[in-house]
């Protein structure tokens, strides 16, 4: 092959260049064949000579070196696809920013006190400043002792772990850093899996590029479980010694911070050995670390264990009424899937000082009015009208035995106080407070109004009838304005609760709860703007970011004209009428009185131009009361005395021009198809023969409703006294009171639904007889003289 080559070398190779002058077709064509495949060889030998010298004569695949590179590659390829897997199932980097754990929800008061926390929250969270130097490097020395210098994982920590383990036969000394047990505590769960500590692992690396690492200690120490329903050292220092974390000597530091990697072995309070072991190895940690001299050392190990323990504070809920309003308020704001996930903080209206005042003052009403004049039960709610909030809420007597709210949930009577907006129709219409209307008997499509103590005023203005709750007008104003345009107004200014078109509508005969009551007399407050009463200011998630925020928007109800007139009509009816026990020295008040049939719910909601606040007292059963609406008063003048203290006396706007007014509803009189201006209580036997001589459909529909009557007189009468078969039944009657056809039943009708026509048997105070649907009037006579039960009454 050499010569062959060699003699190729020296041949031209083209023979046309030979220096003979040829070509290669003057060749013989056996002579051109054999030049052409020695060309050939000659090409291909070469190369074939380097490739075996490049590989030994082996192919690449059969060499170690390539597979090697192929396997790096693949595995630098996995190991990124790994962690792009793993960062798909972790939270946001938004996320990371958590104060919180999950599955927890804490309610604060306005003032950032904590009304109530439930799941695995910190009681008392501390700033990272206010941690004693000394329990921040226990725990340093005895979780992460190289936690100021690695980027979340600790290989070196790791190593040192499994060989102290190893050593020592047992689980002595974890490896994992102080952010992979945040991680830990705020994102993953604590089963023992490699992809649980995979994502661990990312997750740590991934906090300490977006937090400090004072941020992450700062977490940590008040998230970290402690044992005994502890989370965070202030807990921890509270549930076993008592003391606030400034307080704690260096051994009981040592001793909280040996409880991280195991609560239940080394609890103090259940295997105190176990624990004195375990201080004593975080103090030899600390003096290794330089935290501490020998001396402290051995001075802290020498100290006893001595435990005083404490439930964790704040397990009590305080003001339960109101935090299970705000509870059943959330899905309003936030989706349930925000509410299941948890870590939630929410910031509300409540002002702690008044909500105790409230609480005394209606403990102490229930404590000596309900004791003699038969109530069991009060609900008391104040709010701002300027905006809404709702600033205190007493919901009964005892959250513990009965967790009915009756400021939010009870449906009740309201009596005389929805003359209120009865009175403002025919204000906003146009009608002056001096327009008069006769107080005499009425008959109205078979329904008769009564007035308490059953006597007549003659004629009298819508000024004085308001003052002196005088049920007949109320009824004469309501036809003359009409129900609908009534109605509208009431919801406008803040009812919810359905309002059916009845004549008894003007005396309260329709059931609303206390809230909205109260917060529909805030619109006269605040010159006719009606805001959305609520408990809520803002909702933060675990980040701390504000996810909601209250936004509520003023609404125009009644012009600002009307507004005014009535509230110095409802001024008048504090100052010289019913509600007269409400009055507080140097200060304006209005309100309204209202008491239901038989004295069942006895009501008062009154206002100055900072706050509306109403009281109702009764019974959850509906049995009748021997009280007033005074009562009421009464109780809002004990809550208000205190909650005014240090605040500003602002004045009433003036009483408008009544010259000249226009009103701004239309009035929609009722056509009545049959009025009397006579009683026939009197001549009830007539009225029944009348009766008897209607066309036999109303015949039975009247003896239909006369057998309800029956049934329902005989179930007062029983000891089954529940509330539902009462107000069926009420409300049987008032929808039915429209009819001619019943005035056969006027009279029992008229005890049933104005219980004016019989008195409470009993009056804390004479002075105020209340002249409602319930059980209100004016009867102009002299105050009776108390009973013996009156003069034994404690005075507080």
């Amino acid at each position: 092959m050499g010569k062959l080559t060699s003699w190729f070398k020296r041949r031209p190779t083209n023979l046309s260049d030979s220096g003979q002058g040829g070509t290669n077709e003057s060749l013989p064509p056996a002579h051109l064949a054999q030049k052409r495949q020695l060309l050939s060889k000659m090409k291909i030998l070469p190369s074939r000579m380097k490739t075996n010298q490049a590989t030994g004569g082996k192919p690449l695949y059969r060499r170690i070196w390539f597979w090697a590179g192929l396997g790096v590659g693949g595995g630098i390829v996995a190991f990124i696809y790994g962690i792009s897997l793993i960062d798909r199932t972790l939270p946001n980097q938004s996320e990371l920013n958590a104060v919180l754990r999950e599955q927890t929800l804490t309610i604060k008061a306005a003032d950032g006190s904590i009304l109530q926390q439930q799941g695995e929250a910190t009681r008392e969270q501390l700033k990272l400043e206010q941690i004693p130097d000394n329990l921040k490097k226990a725990f340093i020395a005895s979780e992460d002792r190289r936690f100021k210098q690695h980027n979340g994982v600790d290989p070196q920590g790791i190593v040192r772990a499994s060989l102290n383990n190893l050593r020592s036969q047992g689980v002595v000394e974890g490896g994992s850093t102080i952010t992979q047990q945040l991680t830990r505590i705020l994102f993953l769960k604590q089963e023992q899996t490699i992809w649980r500590k995979l994502k661990e692992v990312r997750l740590a690396q991934k906090m300490e590029h977006e937090l400090t690492k004072d941020q992450i200690l700062e977490r940590y120490l008040n998230l970290v479980y402690l044992g005994s329903g502890a989370y965070g050292v202030a807990d921890a220092a509270w549930v076993y010694f008592s003391k606030s974390p400034d307080q704690l000597s260096l051994a009981e530091m040592a001793t909280i911070a040996g409880l991280a990697p195991a609560p239940s072995l080394y609890a103090p309070d259940k295997n105190p050995e176990a624990a004195i072991r375990r201080r004593n190895l975080v103090l030899q940690r600390m003096q290794e670390d330089g935290v501490v001299t020998p001396e402290q050392r051995q001075t802290a190990a020498q100290e006893p264990l001595t435990l005083k323990s404490s439930l964790p504070k704040r397990v009590q809920v305080e003001s339960p009424y109101f935090t299970s309003y705000i509870q059943k308020e959330l899905p309003k704001y936030v989706s349930s899937n925000v509410l299941k996930s948890g870590g939630l903080v929410v910031e509300t209206t409540l002002n702690p000082t008044w909500q105790k005042v409230g609480e005394e003052a209606v403990a102490k009403t229930l404590r000596n009015q309900g004791r003699w004049e038969n109530f069991k039960q009060a609900a008391m709610v104040a709010i701002d009208p300027r905006n809404g909030e709702i600033k205190a809420m007493v919901g009964g007597k005892d959250f513990g035995k009965n967790q009915f709210n009756r400021v939010t949930q009870a449906q009740r009577q309201p009596g005389s106080t929805f003359k209120g907006f009865v009175y403002a129709t025919a204000i906003a219409s146009g009608k002056s407070p001096y327009d008069t209307y006769e107080d005499a008997p009425l008959v109205v499509d078979g329904y008769e109004p009564k007035n308490y103590g059953k006597n007549f005023h003659g004629s009298m203005n819508m000024r004085d009838a308001l003052t002196r709750s005088i049920n007949i007008i109320a009824v004469k104003v309501l036809i003359d304005v009409g129900f609908a345009p009534t109605i509208k107004l009431a919801h406008d200014m803040g009812i919810k609760s359905e309002l059916k078109p009845t004549y008894s509508l003007a005396l309260g005969s329709n059931e609303v709860n206390l809230l909205e009551l109260t917060s529909a007399y805030g619109c006269f407050a605040t010159l006719g703007l009606h805001t959305e009463p609520h408990g809520i200011t803002r909702i933060l998630n675990r980040q701390g970011k504000v996810i909601w925020s209250a936004n509520f928007k003023s609404q125009r109800a009644v012009d600002a004209d009307s507004a005014a007139i009535m509230t110095w009509m409802l001024r008048n009816v504090v100052e010289a009428g019913t509600g007269g026990a409400a009055q507080l020295d140097n200060r304006p008040v209005a309100g309204k009185t209202g008491t239901s049939d038989e004295a069942r719910d006895l009501w008062f909601i009154g206002y100055i131009p900072q706050m509306v606040t109403g009281v109702w007292l009764g019974n959850d059963n509906n049995r009748p009361t021997d009280g007033s609406s005074s009562s009421a008063a009464y109780t809002w003048h004990e809550f208000m005395e205190k909650a005014v203290e240090g605040m500003p006396v602002e004045k009433f706007p003036k009483r408008p021009k009544l010259e000249g007014r226009k009103g701004t509803i239309k009035a929609q009189a009722v056509k009545p198809k049959q009025l009397l201006n006579r009683s026939i209580s009197a001549d009830e036997d007539s009225v029944e023969e009348s009766s008897r001589n209607s066309n036999s459909e109303d015949s039975d529909s009247s003896r239909r409703r006369r057998s309800r009557r029956s049934y329902s007189q005989e179930d007062q009468q029983s000891s089954d006294y529940t509330p539902r078969r009462r107000r069926r039944d009420r409300s049987e009657e008032s929808t039915s009171s429209n009819s001619s056809s019943e005035s056969s039943t006027s009279r029992r009708r008229s005890r049933r639904v104005e219980s004016d026509s019989s008195p409470p048997r009993r009056t804390r105070r004479s002075s105020s007889p209340d002249n409602s649907s319930g059980s209100s009037g004016s009867s102009g006579s002299s105050s009776p003289q108390p009973s013996w039960r009156d003069r034994l009454r404690p005075s507080n």
